[in-house]
């Protein structure tokens, strides 16, 4: 019986997948501090905008860094939904591979494991998102702030109006009391003086009623007038004698504040001093003022002189430059994947070599080095060497090993030896590390003192780039 009932339950795999999928989107937002979907959107930015500048990752990471994208955007992978490959598009190959290995992986799965490795790759990937959440909740303060003020001005409106709108009723009230009470003044002065008033109108005016009747009115009028000029008079009158004696008391204060200031200070008062001059010099003094002092270790194991560091600058009128350097010669194309070397030798009549160039559209990785060796010319020469075989090939081409600071799987700045000895090349010094430079925006120069006789080694790295190559525009000059 029991085995029948457990052969009836079926476990719906898409409702674990939801409530899997919930606890992720509930455990990365706990640890995040943001909803999944918006540190995936943050993760996406930050790849695309610091690879290759400020993070270096393999070529196996990066392909898994694009299955997951590939897998959030367009769920699992179907061969028939994707566009053809070409017979030599090697990188589509092992992107659709990476793609299919995620299997039936949901998009918040997919999403979670793409932070996640680029959590693990990147160390500056989660300082990035603390300063957005900090940056996010600095505009959410400010935009409190904001509602906060706005409601206290509404309020303060609010506050302002009624208490106009009081005053006015107020205002209206007591003029609706003055004139209820004038009104009852007038009328008991009319009942008091009525039918004296009557007789009068009666002698002027014997058997005409109408006319005893306005003279009354008007004798009314004028008895009431002459009764409130009275009363003005004596509330004048009785304003001053206050007046006279509020100040005679004032005489007698000031008399009193005069014998005061007379007098020496009190110990309240003393004290009251000797604490702000002690307020001001704490003002005065701030435990956080201070420099930080940091220098950079110089010694040197390989043995080579010290080399000063380089002088790099940039400036406008790129146009121009270009077509200086394109009317003298220095114009260049640097493939894909390729890193072209300009090797410079010093000259024994200058002491500094200086250096320009730029791009056209697209940004390029920039380095120096020095070789110390006798070059036996003073030509300048330019070197063009690519990865992997072809690269071998062309060092035997020729006749020489070439200089490699690390692995040729990792990025330049990414290597542990900087400086390194080659057995047969002679001894190379780092002046200024390769990194991709925005040399399309603006012209890009820089200066170095001789170290000593030997060659520059300029170089331009476009091996990050699989597809684009780079017009390149240089100018090398000596000077003293």
């Amino acid at each position: 019986m029991a085995s029948k009932i457990d052969s009836n339950i079926k476990v719906n795999p898409e409702k674990v997948l939801l409530e899997t999928d919930q606890g992720i989107v509930d455990s990365e937002e706990r640890k995040w501090g943001m909803p999944l979907k918006e540190v995936y959107k943050h993760g996406v930015f930050f790849y695309k905008e610091k690879e290759g500048k400020a993070i270096h990752l393999s070529y196996e990471d990066r392909l898994k860094l694009v299955a997951y994208t590939q897998q959030t955007a367009h769920g699992p992978f179907d061969p028939n939904s994707v566009p053809p490959l070409g017979v030599l598009d090697v990188i589509g190959r092992d992107r659709h591979a990476a793609w299919q290995a995620l299997g039936q992986m949901s998009q918040i799965q997919a999403m979670a494991g793409f932070v996640h490795a680029l959590d693990r790759l990147c160390p500056l990937f989660k300082p990035y998102l603390e300063a957005i959440q900090k940056d996010k909740e600095q505009k959410m303060q400010q935009e409190l702030k904001r509602e906060e003020e706005e409601r206290s001005r509404i309020e303060l409106q609010n506050r302002v109006m009624l208490e106009k709108q009081k005053q006015q009723s107020n205002k209206i009230t007591e003029e609706q009391q003055v004139k209820f009470y004038k009104q009852r003044i007038k009328d008991a002065l009319n009942a008091q003086t009525y039918d004296q008033f009557l007789q009068y109108a009666q002698q002027q005016f014997p058997g005409n009623f109408d006319q005893q009747a306005i003279l009354i009115r008007q004798l009314q009028d004028q008895h009431y007038q002459q009764y409130i000029k009275q009363l003005a008079v004596d509330q004048r009158l009785a304003n001053s004698t206050i007046l006279n004696e509020s100040d005679d008391t004032e005489s007698e204060n000031v008399k009193k504040e005069e014998m005061v200031k007379d007098c020496n200070l009190n110990e309240t008062d003393i004290v009251a001093v000797v604490d702000n001059k002690s307020m001001q010099t704490l003002e005065k003094t701030d435990p956080n003022d201070y420099t930080e002092v940091y220098k950079e270790d110089e010694s040197e194991d390989d043995g080579l002189p010290a080399v000063e560091d380089a002088r790099m600058w940039t400036r406008d009128e790129i146009v121009q430059f270009k077509d200086s350097a394109r009317s003298s010669g220095g114009m260049l194309t640097v493939g894909h994947g390729e890193t072209v070397t300009i090797r410079v030798p010093t000259h024994h009549r200058a002491r500094c070599i200086c250096w320009e160039f730029a791009t056209d559209k697209y940004d390029i990785g920039f380095g120096l080095y020095f070789e110390w060796s006798k070059s036996p010319t003073s030509e300048v020469t330019v070197h063009v060497s690519e990865s992997d075989e072809e690269d071998e090939a062309e060092e035997e081409v020729y006749g020489e090993e070439e200089l490699t600071v690390q692995d040729s799987n990792s990025d330049p700045e990414l290597g542990s030896d900087r400086r390194v000895l080659s057995a047969v090349r002679p001894p190379v010094s780092l002046v200024v590390p390769v990194f991709r430079r925005d040399c399309h925006t603006e012209v890009y120069a820089g200066s170095h003192t001789y170290p000593g006789e030997g060659v520059y080694l300029l170089k331009f790295d476009n091996t990050y780039s699989l597809w684009r190559s780079k017009t390149l525009y240089y100018k090398v000059y000596y000077t003293q």
